[in-house]
């Protein structure tokens, strides 16, 4: 077999390594490990209400992000979209073709908003492109798929964070920090109620879509709540029992209201209550030396409280969601953990089963560690 010359072999080599170096930095930006300076591209797979009237709003006012492109079963949409929001119609995907940000280096972060029982696959498509990845909450529809949405983001190397955003409100913040307290000497009772009511039936009572009721989509502000009160610790057991249905109509295969109670390991006891046929927006959490309200909690905005030493007085000068992106971001270009990462959307999973078990046996559930 004849051999190269060795003049032509040593390009080959050269041009193979330049070749090999080219492929590393290319993998390296579209992962988010970014230039300074450069804003992260986020790409926002799917476009309904939160994503239209929250998030893309919400990146306008970002220090660190930009919207960069859109994942969507509608084309026309996404055109619209691109030509609203300033971004190339080549960063517009479907579903079915989100492999194929692989080779766009403006997407560095995919933000999964579709349905909660989609989240999952939505989750293991954008890591498999190599893109970090936001899951709106709830992570899942279920424990299993959490674990498989975390195994795939760890394999691909990316980071994988959940839109909790109240984690950046200053209320919610002030729970926290009384929690941790060891002078205040934290909380003993808590109690919320997140509710709404649903006046037709849309995909959030579709268990295929939604993945269950209220305690899916509200109920896990209050499980994330009820951990803050409890100094950021999972329960170590549940207690639950489904309301009546006055409309089973509109709720065939979910719940329309469940009660609930968690317990932690250090004594704080939490009770709540969820509903598509109530009104509810408050948490409290109270002490042997004081307490903190918040009401209402859980909206984007207008959030109140106080605690035993009067009421909280914060302003926040841009939106929760602003401040969730932005902080991925750093996590990205630092390569730290977010604050709220999957392993935090998988415990509130467990939880989550936990609560349907219990109202389902009527027994007390216990939570493995």
């Amino acid at each position: 077999m004849n051999s190269l010359p060795s003049l032509t072999r040593r390009k080959f080599i050269e041009q193979l390594s330049l070749t090999a170096a080219a492929l590393a930095m290319s993998r390296q930006l579209q992962a988010g490990e970014a230039r300074p300076g450069r804003k992260l591209g986020v790409a926002l797979a799917g476009l309904g209400s939160y994503a239209t009237h929250q998030l893309a709003p919400a990146l306008r006012e970002t220090q660190f992000c930009r919207l960069a492109g859109v994942v969507t079963g509608s084309p026309e949409k996404g055109k619209k979209w691109a030509h609203e929001h300033g971004f190339l119609e080549s960063s517009i995907y479907g579903y079915n073709t989100m492999d194929r940000m692989a080779d766009n280096p403006d997407i560095d972060i995919v933000y999964v908003v579709t349905p909660n029982a989609l989240h999952a696959q939505h989750v293991i498509s954008a890591a498999q492109a190599g893109k970090h990845v936001i899951s709106e909450k709830p992570f899942t529809a279920t424990v299993a798929q959490a674990e498989e949405a975390l195994a795939a983001c760890r394999k691909a190397k990316v980071k994988l964070s959940i839109g909790y955003r109240l984690h950046f409100d200053p209320y919610h913040q002030e729970l926290m920090k009384m929690a941790r307290d060891p002078v205040f000497g934290g909380f003993t009772k808590g109690s919320g109620n997140f509710s709404f009511t649903m006046g037709r039936k849309v995909w959030r009572a579709e268990k295929k879509l939604a993945g269950g009721g209220p305690i899916m989509d509200l109920g896990v502000y209050l499980i994330q709540g009820a951990c803050m009160a409890a100094g950021g610790v999972a329960p170590i057991a549940a207690t639950a029992h489904e309301g009546p249905k006055t409309r089973p109509d509109m709720f065939t295969d979910v719940e329309e209201t469940m009660f609930f109670q968690l317990e932690f390991a250090k004594g704080l006891i939490f009770d709540g209550r969820t509903s598509y046929q109530q009104n509810g927006n408050e948490i409290e959490a109270e002490g042997p030396k004081g307490f903190i309200k918040i009401r209402p909690a859980f909206g984007y905005s207008g959030i109140a409280g106080e605690t035993q030493a009067g009421p909280l007085k914060f302003s926040l000068p841009v939106s929760h969601q602003a401040l969730q992106m932005d902080d991925f971001a750093l996590c990205v270009r630092e390569n730290r953990e977010s604050r709220v990462p999957g392993e935090m959307g998988l415990r509130d999973m467990k939880v989550i089963e936990a609560i349907y078990e219990a109202a389902r046996t009527g027994k007390r559930v216990e939570l493995k560690a």
